[in-house]
């Protein structure tokens, strides 16, 4: 009895699952394909973004080799034209066409492109890094006030430009004509034993002139 009973409820599921499948089974059907073709455009998607990596990467070497051999002016054109796809090339060649724009002497392109930088959505450290060089390329020429105004969050503990930042404070308080102010700071980096030694000579030499 136990067997008949058995197929019985067999049938039962079956007939049951027959109609469910008459009533649902083209929203299945449509739940699986679209899964599988989300999945299918996300893979495109990436292999399409790793092909763009690439290609980036290649115009980005061309660039660096334009450079070397002193096409100064075709690499700064692809370095402007790979700074307008974004990406991490596209920050680096950023870095590049404004590093270039001040070897030729345009400091004021070279201050322009970092000041984008500066302004953007790149990462922290990558916006303070472009502060700190724009302030760099001005210095000799702008406002040393504003300067230390612009580079005192970057002195913060823990950032990684900090000491670089320092330095570059106490040469636009000197510039400023605030020598105690220079001073303090030349002589900060000059006893800091985590500073690289050749910033620590350095300072101290300025302590010691600043003190004669």
């Amino acid at each position: 009895m136990s067997e008949i009973f058995r197929e019985i409820d067999e049938e039962l599921r079956r007939d049951n699952l027959l109609k469910l499948w008459s009533k649902y089974g083209r929203y299945i059907i449509a739940a699986v394909l679209a899964v599988i073709l989300i999945a299918g455009g996300v893979v495109a998607w990436r292999d399409h973004q790793a092909s763009e990596r690439q290609a980036q990467a290649t115009r980005y070497n061309t660039a660096l080799g334009l450079a070397r051999t002193g096409k100064q002016d075709e690499a700064i054109k692809l370095f402007d034209m790979l700074s307008q796809e974004g990406g991490g090339y596209g920050v680096l060649a950023s870095f590049e066409a404004a590093e270039m724009a001040a070897k030729k002497g345009d400091s004021k392109a070279a201050i322009a492109n970092y000041d984008r930088l500066a302004s953007s959505d790149i990462d922290p450290a990558f916006r303070d890094l472009a502060v700190l060089l724009s302030v760099m390329h001005g210095l000799p020429s702008g406002d040393p006030k504003a300067a230390v105004d612009r580079l005192a969050p970057i002195t913060a503990s823990g950032n990684p430009w900090r000491l670089s930042a320092l330095d570059l404070t106490a040469a636009a308080k000197l510039q400023a004509g605030d020598k105690d102010g220079a001073l303090k700071i030349y002589q900060q980096l000059a006893d800091d034993l985590a500073a690289p030694n050749s910033l620590r000579a350095r300072a101290a030499e300025m302590v010691a002139a600043l003190k004669s």
